[in-house]
């Protein structure tokens, strides 16, 4: 597998496509890092990482959804930056998404965190995903 992070992606889309509660996905750090970053904003249920099989470990992610429309909180993930075409951007160009509705997650220099948390602390970085 070239892309770990479009895979991550994949699995969740595909996941809230079929209308799952739960997806599991091979663990890894970032992987790890932008699963607590959906938690803390709201775009996910739950979350649990597991030591099974494989010796990374699997991140089960419980997925949210609205309880009378059945609508997934989560409407588009796009992964931006990729292993053939990585996209960088600074504080003062951070992107906006969704006109400020939407978040950008970023690795940067002092970790994974999103748009909004880097343009606070002025540093910039690789452009993973936009989620919205």
């Amino acid at each position: 597998m070239t892309d770990p992070i479009a895979d991550y992606l994949t699995r969740l889309r595909n996941a809230i496509h079929a209308g799952r509660r739960v997806v599991e996905v091979p663990s890894s750090k970032m992987k790890k890092e932008i699963t607590k970053i959906l938690f803390d904003q709201g775009y996910i249920l739950n979350y649990k990482f597991e030591e099974g099989q494989n010796p990374q470990g699997t991140i089960k992610i419980a997925l949210k959804y609205d309880p009378i429309d059945k609508v997934s909180a989560i409407k588009n993930l796009h992964r931006v930056s990729r292993p053939g075409l990585r996209q960088y951007t600074g504080y003062k160009d951070m992107p906006r998404v969704l006109n400020g509705l939407g978040i950008a997650i970023l690795s940067t220099s002092q970790g994974v965190m999103t748009n909004k948390e880097a343009k606070e602390k002025k540093i910039g970085g690789e452009v993973l995903c936009y989620v919205y």
